[in-house]
């Protein structure tokens, strides 16, 4: 069984003087990433491999979630993920080492929500509204597979978890 999570990277900042790929995560943004770190400890969810793009707020989501991790996982910065739409990361996907049973992929919007919805395809229909209804940052989804990354195509997945974090109030 394969396990792929696609989380939407943390809140960033409108606008950054290295134009879009630049943005920084806000506060927000950073404890965000943090607890979504803190989540997939907690509930076992610790991948094996993550992906990520290249965009600073991607590359700084990637670094609070690690930060809470027991384990090691393996990183790599894809830059063609950055705004990737959800064929270009399904044909990532596919090119996943064999060896990865875990697979968390940080990436954008809106290419990440049509991904999920594709590869998920009947599997579970309540959580399909909620991800056509709103996949805001830090948004994780969660899908299993009985094939082979190289064998991945639409209606595969079994949507298991679509998990938006509660708002916390600033302090």
């Amino acid at each position: 069984m394969r396990r792929l999570l696609l989380l939407r990277h943390a809140k960033a900042a409108v606008a950054s003087g290295g134009g879009d790929a630049e943005r920084p995560l806000t506060e927000r943004g950073q404890r965000d990433a943090t607890r979504m770190g803190q989540y997939l400890a907690a509930e076992g969810l610790v991948p094996d491999t993550i992906v990520f793009s290249s965009a600073r707020r991607t590359r700084e989501t990637m670094e609070g979630v690690r930060h809470q991790l027991d384990s090691h996982p393996v990183l790599y910065m894809e830059p063609r993920l950055y705004l990737a739409e959800a064929q270009s990361l399904l044909d990532h996907l596919r090119r996943t080492p064999e060896t990865t049973q875990g697979l968390l992929v940080i990436a954008h919007n809106p290419g990440l929500a049509e991904l999920a919805l594709l590869l998920g395809g009947e599997s579970n229909r309540v959580l399909q509204g909620q991800i056509r209804q709103r996949f805001p940052t830090c948004a994780l989804t969660i899908l299993d597979f009985a094939c082979d990354w190289q064998h991945i195509k639409a209606g595969d997945g079994i949507l298991r978890r679509f998990v938006v974090l509660p708002k916390v109030p600033k302090s």
